[in-house]
């Protein structure tokens, strides 16, 4: 079959397009699903470049989101037949491994799943849609309800919020009545947020965001009426040099959601402003399957749109990723084989 491999660690040149990669075979309780769509994350990004504590079985075929329809079946699997829809949770959550790491994942014309990680991809939705929800989507749901209980009439900042995770959560957030402060690095991207509906946009390239929440929600204190000021959440999944910053700007009792570090995951820190304003920092680790389930049924409903900014061919994987990486995007990026 073709696929973008990598056979070892480094920058994008070691995503290499491959036309005679050998086909997966079904074991027991396998199938074999002929791939439609693969959505990429930033996770990739770091698979490639190769994670500390991480070992990841070499040649490696990436692509945590996998959607297509079931082209053979092994032995042992019920309930399935040949042609059906299926979206696959990127977590084997009986053995144990991650697609596109640990196991081959979608970035390929066929790739091999385990029949108790399919799930069914309702009519209506289409493969690429369907392929942008688990590791992107799926998290953001987690972050936005499971765990933050993001609530009508609060206060939420987004930062990224242009990315797959940013744009979910966007939503999800006006979805209960949220005000949201979308956060993104060029203009364009901040009117695309405008569109979508945020609140308001900040140009953190342009403008320090902390600075813009003191001007326009008050600078945090624990005295008199200036306690109600400030951000009630902070959704930030970057690190880097925004963490104290987004600690800065939350009110008293506040929340700083985090589910990643894409620019930097050992940020300076300062506790000071976690017990003199009672803050509450809560992570995300991904998502249930009862999580994907829920995204489908609400893309069907139209209660949640699914931005993809392209969709590449396999063959240019390479650029489908690099474009996740120099934050070129804006939404998903879907590679279909």
């Amino acid at each position: 079959m073709k696929a973008a491999v990598v056979r070892e660690h480094g920058g994008p040149d070691r995503l290499v397009f491959e036309k005679d990669f050998p086909d997966p075979k079904p074991g027991e309780g396998d199938v074999i699903v002929a791939v439609k769509a693969s959505s990429l994350n930033y996770h990739d990004v770091f698979t490639r470049r190769g994670m500390p504590g991480i070992k990841v079985p070499m040649p490696a075929i990436m692509g945590l989101d996998v959607a297509g329809e079931i082209a053979e079946i092994g032995p042992g699997v019920e309930g399935w037949k040949k042609g059906d829809r299926v979206l696959v949770d990127p977590i084997n959550r009986v053995e144990g491994g991650l697609m596109g790491e640990t196991v081959h994942g979608g970035l390929g014309e066929l790739c091999r799943a385990r029949a108790h990680q399919l799930i069914k991809i309702p009519e209506g939705v289409g493969f690429a849609d369907a392929a942008a929800l688990p590791v992107a989507y799926g998290t953001a749901l987690r972050m936005m309800r499971t765990n933050g209980h993001v609530a009508k009439g609060e206060t939420v900042l987004i930062l990224g919020a242009s990315g797959g995770v940013g744009v979910c959560c966007l939503q999800l957030a006006k979805g209960v009545g949220a005000h949201v402060i979308a956060c993104a690095g060029t203009d364009a991207k901040a009117q695309r947020l405008a569109e979508l509906g945020a609140d308001r946009t900040i140009n953190y390239v342009t403008h320090d965001f902390q600075q813009e929440v003191y001007k326009h929600y008050g600078k945090p204190t624990r005295r008199g009426a200036g306690a109600t000021q400030g951000i009630d959440v902070v959704v930030n999944y970057t690190g880097g040099d925004t963490w104290v910053k987004s600690l800065k700007v939350l009110k008293v009792g506040g929340r700083l959601l985090t589910c990643g570090a894409t620019a930097g995951f050992s940020p300076q820190e300062d506790i000071r402003f976690i017990w003199t304003f009672e803050l509450k920092i809560l992570g995300s680790n991904g998502w249930m399957r009862q999580d994907i389930i829920t995204l489908l049924d609400m893309v069907q409903k139209g209660e949640l749109k699914v931005l993809i900014d392209k969709v590449y061919p396999l063959e240019q994987a390479r650029e489908a990723l690099r474009v996740i990486e120099d934050r070129e995007v804006f939404g998903k990026i879907v590679v279909a084989p």
